[in-house]
């Protein structure tokens, strides 16, 4: 039988006792394939519009929007300890995120296993698969609308196949990892993963990535951070991506310049799409209201681009990362990202969270090392 054969047979499930009676035979100790289709166009949340799943030769095609899947899968994938194969997983466990809040108990990602064995930074599945498995897939459905009822054949097929060849690759995966005795970061990897997925608020500090703001004082920082977390929250409670809310540059210009009335508002925030009247109040309201000094002291300072003796550190940094990554046989970019490096050295040696774990381990004294004398 073929692999568009074995694909053919998925059944299309769209009742909650033949999605449970699917489950039933999946033990604490199984490994499972799974993948989503969802979409993303005029929402804050991903809407899940297809649920793909593979195990021990059997497939299945869930669909969300006929089977209420709050409570279905966690027994499964959250409750026992069932190791979850997926490929890129970030953005399909944000849209699980309401049936799995905290991801799946183990997971194992592709992506980020074939960057440990040294196949490169962010490969594609359908490169992966190819390399590991020796089977091309078909792409031709990648911008399908998911959410449309009934879906094709060809829709079918495509979602099918993206859970066929999991396990055999996972299969390969799993043993260059233990080779290369790199099973431990690996999952420290994907468990930092799913922590970020399952985050309910959003960045604490989204003032940090508005370097155009880094030269301003600490009390137009803090407002900048209190208007930026008031759109996550708002963006979130109304389900609208932020830009509908109030897109970057007008952020910048709303905290730079406050503006003194309501109609003022208006005006400046003109043609934005999801910014309806009580929305534009509760901004107007927040912009005015003085920051004091407790968000003044909460707020962690915008840093610039590095000049001088900083970048100088930077770029020695670099070169000792890419030194590094060559004898440890990684990506340069999965040792330790530029942006980590920058805000290791703009903070004055403060450890940055993304370079926690494993990598604190390897690269702490190397990289401190480094950091410019504030004497």
């Amino acid at each position: 039988m073929t692999t568009s054969d074995i694909a053919h047979t998925a059944p299309w499930i769209d009742n909650r006792e033949v999605l449970d009676a699917w489950l039933a035979p999946i033990a604490p100790a199984a490994v499972v394939g799974l993948d989503t289709e969802f979409m993303r166009r005029n929402t804050f949340y991903p809407q899940l519009a297809l649920l793909q799943l593979a195990h021990e030769g059997r497939y299945a095609l869930i669909d969300p929007l006929a089977v209420p899947l709050e409570d279905a899968l966690a027994p499964t994938f959250a409750a026992q300890p069932v190791v979850t194969v997926m490929h890129s997983a970030g953005e399909d466990l944000e849209a699980m995120a309401p049936c799995l809040p905290d991801g799946p108990h183990t997971l194992f990602d592709t992506q980020i296993a074939a960057a440990f064995v040294g196949m490169g930074l962010g490969i594609s599945y359908r490169a992966l698969v190819a390399e590991l498995v020796g089977a091309e897939l078909d792409k031709g459905e990648t911008r399908s609308d998911w959410l449309q009822r009934p879906l094709t054949d060809s829709q079918k097929l495509y979602a099918t196949l993206d859970v066929v060849h999991l396990h055999p690759v996972h299969a390969i995966l799993s043993e260059r990892l233990a080779g290369r005795g790199r099973g431990g970061w690996h999952a420290e990897d994907c468990a930092r993963m799913k922590r970020r997925a399952s985050q309910r608020e959003g960045d604490p500090q989204p003032q940090r990535g508005f370097k155009a703001a880094s030269e301003w004082a600490p009390e137009k920082q803090a407002l900048l951070r209190r208007v930026l977390r008031w759109r996550e929250a708002a963006a979130r409670a109304l389900d609208k991506p932020r830009s509908w809310l109030l897109e970057d540059n007008h952020a910048l210009d709303l905290v730079s310049k406050i503006p003194q009335t309501p109609s003022e508002l208006d005006e400046r925030v003109r043609g934005t799409r999801a910014l309806r009247s009580a929305q534009r109040q509760e901004l107007f309201d927040l912009l005015r209201v003085p920051v004091d000094a407790t968000e003044v002291e909460t707020t962690v300072r915008i840093t610039g681009h590095p000049m001088g003796d900083a970048k100088r550190a930077i770029n020695e940094m670099r070169s000792a990362i890419d030194t590094l990554a060559t004898q440890l046989d990684l990506p340069p970019g999965l040792l330790c990202a530029r942006r980590s490096m920058e805000e290791f050295v703009m903070s004055g040696g403060l450890w940055p969270e993304a370079l926690e774990g494993w990598r604190r381990g390897v690269l702490y004294d190397r990289l401190s090392a480094l950091l410019p004398d504030r004497a």
